[in-house]
């Protein structure tokens, strides 16, 4: 068995070292805890939007202008919402 100088590598060989902390069962459910919060809160938030625009669209008392802003922001979310589950 051959030793290897890790100060000198070998020709086209890279050599990278890391040092990373294990997280702990608290670290874990706190870490998931607030993914999850801040999930349902921005679910919230966009059906809140959708809400109001659709209300915006099937009221009576809005004007086209109105209308046309909430057409454009329900475009945008749809489009938002295709690319982010196709990916590109």
């Amino acid at each position: 068995m051959s030793d290897l100088d890790l100060s000198k590598p070998p020709p086209n060989h890279q050599v990278s070292v890391s040092v990373e902390r294990e997280e702990t069962r608290g670290e874990r459910a706190v870490r998931l805890f607030k993914e999850v919060v801040i999930f349902l809160v921005a679910i919230g938030f966009v059906l809140l939007i959708v809400f109001l625009c659709y209300e915006t669209l099937t009221s009576s008392t809005t004007t086209p202008d109105e209308k046309k802003w909430a057409m454009s922001v329900l475009s945008a979310a749809a489009g938002g919402i295709i690319g982010y589950l196709v990916k590109k």
